[in-house]
C-alpha cells in the first residue's frame, strides 16, 4: 500500500493548501518534500508551487508533485483572486507590515464614495512598479536584499491587469477589497497607489488568496491536516 501512495505522488499530484501566516511558500514545498519522505519512504521526489505567497499573506497555494511538476507554468498564468486589508493614513517602506510605519497622513477626507469614484483607474491594464521588498532582480540581486540593506534603487514599472476591484468592508481606517487580477500584480503595491491617489497614504495590512483560476481556497486543505492524513492508499 505504501509503495502505491508513493507511486501516485511520484506519477504527479496536483495538491490544494491553504498556507499559514509567516509560512514561505518554499517551506510549504519542503514540508512536504519531508513529509512524504517520512511517510511513504520517497527519497527522491520533485515538488514544486505554482506561485508565490508572501509569509505575510496566506489562502491557496497549488503544490504538484512528481510528473504534475510540469503544469506548474500554465497554473502560473492562471488570474487569482485576493481579499486585501488596506490601511489607510499610513505607509511602510514595504508596502506591508513587513517594515514598520515610517509616515502618516490624514484620512478623514476619505469615505466609501470617494473609494468607488477612483477605483475604476485600477481595473484594466495598468502601469505598476513593484516593491522594492519584492523578489525581483536588480544585477543579479534580489530586490528585498538590497531593499534590507538599505540600498537605494528603482525597480521597472509592469504592464499587469486586474479585472474587477469590490469593496466588501470600509470602516475606516480599513478598507476590505475583492480583487481580481492576473500574473504579476502586486497587491501591495495597488494599496500603496490608491492611498496615494486618495490624497493620503496605506499599506497592505493582511492578505488573503482565495482562488487561483478555477481552484478555490474552500477546497484546499491546511498543511497540518494534510500532513496529518498521509498515509498509504
Amino acid at each position: 500500500m505504501e509503495e502505491a501512495a508513493a507511486t501516485a505522488f511520484k506519477e504527479g499530484k496536483v495538491l490544494l493548501l491553504d498556507k499559514e501566516l509567516e509560512w514561505t511558500s518554499f517551506d510549504v514545498v519542503n514540508k512536504l518534500r519531508i513529509s512524504l519522505r517520512n511517510a511513504l519512504g520517497i527519497k527522491k521526489i520533485k515538488v514544486g508551487h505554482a506561485g508565490t505567497l508572501d509569509p505575510l499573506a496566506t489562502g491557496l497555494v497549488i503544490i504538484c508533485t512528481g510528473k504534475a511538476t510540469k503544469q506548474i507554468e500554465s497554473f502560473m498564468g492562471l488570474d487569482k483572486e485576493y481579499v486585501a486589508e488596506i490601511t489607510l493614513g499610513a505607509t511602510t517602506p514595504s508596502f506591508d507590515l513587513e517594515t514598520a510605519i515610517n509616515d502618516t497622513f490624514p484620512y478623514d477626507h476619505i469615505t466609501r464614495e470617494t473609494v468607488e469614484a477612483v477605483l475604476p483607474d485600477f481595473t484594466g491594464e495598468i502601469d505598476q512598479v513593484p516593491p522594492n521588498f519584492s523578489a525581483k532582480q536588480v544585477d543579479g540581486k534580489r530586490a528585498y536584499d538590497m531593499a534590507r540593506q538599505g540600498e537605494q534603487f528603482t525597480l521597472k514599472k509592469n504592464r499587469v491587469l486586474i479585472h474587477d476591484i469590490e469593496i466588501l468592508a470600509f470602516e475606516p481606517p480599513l478598507l476590505v477589497l475583492r480583487i481580481l487580477c492576473g500574473k504579476g500584480t502586486y497587491i501591495r503595491s495597488l494599496a500603496s497607489d490608491l492611498g496615494k491617489k486618495l490624497g493620503s497614504g496605506a499599506h497592505l495590512s493582511a492578505l488573503r488568496r482565495t482562488r487561483i483560476g478555477d481552484f478555490h481556497v474552500k477546497e484546499a486543505k491546511k498543511i497540518a491536516d494534510f500532513v496529518k492524513n498521509l498515509k498509504p492508499l
